[in-house]
């Protein structure tokens, strides 16, 4: 399994599109092929620091995911939303415990 971790931060003054932008992909995903988990997150000292946190079931699920035309189409509305370039990062999973739910 892949997991992404992207940080992402608006713009001041544009902490609510970005917000707005990055909840409304997450329905979408959710619905991929292979996708885990896609959760955002705000930061609670930095409202405008966004986390995404990503779980794919392999390269392709990944790969698929980053095809589909509304993750280009987020890039291209966040972009000038950004402070900065994003961070972002994929790690492979090593141990984990089972889901609690």
């Amino acid at each position: 399994m892949l997991t992404v971790v992207a940080v992402l931060k608006a713009k001041q003054g544009k902490e609510k599109e970005m917000e707005d932008a990055l909840a409304g992909i997450v329905p979408k995903v959710g619905a991929e092929e292979g996708t885990l988990a896609y959760v955002l997150h705000r930061a609670k000292k930095e409202p405008g620091k966004f986390l995404l946190y990503e779980k794919y079931q392999d390269k392709d699920a990944l790969n698929r995911h980053s095809a589909t035309p509304y993750f280009v189409e987020l890039f291209g509305t966040i972009g000038p939303l950004l402070d900065g370039n994003p961070s972002i990062e994929v790690f492979e999973e090593i141990a984990a415990i089972p889901g609690k739910g």
